[in-house]
């Protein structure tokens, strides 16, 4: 099991790497991020975790390095044009999405108070991330963060293969579906797949916001601990944000200033969302039949039904609105 796990590593970042290669781009064209999240969620489905430790350590790294090096890839002035809009939805859908889900999550299912709260964050603002800094803040039970995460993930896994779909079925421009990814899909790492998947425009809008919207964490987890009264929890700030930033200002005005500069940002461009797509086949690959049994009904419901309502409101905003 571990030797197939491994050659299924090499293989794909061996066939993403032959994109250097002169006649050989072709081979490396098949491997795309919803084609590596699948190979993952397959593998886990059907011979388990291979090595549980090291997908978690290295999918975290590998996005945030990744993130950082889209960066590069990226122009200032037009990625804050491409946000303002976004800025404006996040401030509404997030407190919007709180609100919705303790109305589901409390009022309709019964679910209990700390799984509850857990969901609903992770869908308002960055799926695991969120999740994994509020928790401390409400003292929430490791069985509780687990049934919270295996929710989102298990979203994050339909998002990235239905939302391109649907995009291109009602013919949405790249802005419009940067922009819907940026807010429905919880994750990160898929909202960054899903915009990959549809095109460099969309990409660059779904970035932006979804770190915008992750700055989010640290009035949510400061908020939380005052209503929870939890004093003293330290709060996980995701520092990565302040770098992807950095390289987005170093690339608008050092690299993009001379042809060379441009095409090393290119290059790490391209890096970056090849570590990526290996980091959705780490994502994939962590999934188990024994997340699926922890997460329960009632929870699952909960997400699904908070994820339509707000894929649904902002899609309908977005796109007719």
């Amino acid at each position: 099991m571990k030797k197939l796990y491994l050659a299924l590593l090499v293989g794909l970042t061996v066939c993403l790497l032959l994109d250097y290669v002169p006649g050989a781009e072709a081979i490396s064209s098949w491997v795309t991020p919803p084609v590596a999240l699948f190979l993952g969620l397959a593998f886990a489905l059907l011979f388990g975790q291979a090595y549980p430790k090291f997908n978690k350590k290295c999918s975290k790294k590998l996005l945030q390095y990744s993130v950082i090096g889209l960066g590069f890839g990226m122009n200032l002035q037009a990625s804050l044009q491409s946000g303002k809009e976004g800025m404006m939805f996040t401030i509404v859908s997030v407190a919007g999405t709180m609100l919705i889900g303790w109305l589901i999550g409390r009022k309709l299912l019964k679910v209990d108070r700390n799984t509850s709260y857990l969901i609903s964050s992770g869908t308002a603002i960055c799926g695991g991330s969120a999740i994994a800094a509020v928790g401390p803040c409400i003292k929430a039970r490791d069985a509780e963060m687990s049934v919270a995460l295996g929710t989102i993930f298990i979203l994050n896994a339909i998002a990235l293969f239905i939302f391109p779909v649907i995009g291109h079925a009602l013919d949405m421009t790249q802005q419009q579906f940067g922009t819907w990814a940026a807010i429905a899909i919880h994750d990160t790492s898929s909202v960054v797949g899903a915009g990959a998947a549809y095109g460099e425009e969309a990409l660059q809008v779904a970035t932006t916001i979804k770190l915008t919207r992750a700055l989010w964490i640290i009035p949510l987890a400061l908020a939380t601990s005052f209503i929870f009264k939890s004093k003293g929890q330290k709060i996980s700030i995701p520092w990565f944000i302040l770098w992807f930033v950095v390289a987005m200002v170093f690339n608008t005005y050092v690299l993009s200033s001379t042809e060379t500069g441009a095409q090393i940002g290119m290059f790490i461009n391209g890096l970056a969302r090849k570590s990526l797509t290996i980091t959705l086949f780490f994502i994939g690959a962590s999934l188990s039949k024994d997340v699926l049994r922890t997460v329960g009904i009632k929870p699952l419901i909960q997400g699904v039904l908070l994820w339509i309502v707000i894929s649904l409101s902002t899609l309908g905003y977005i796109y007719w609105g």
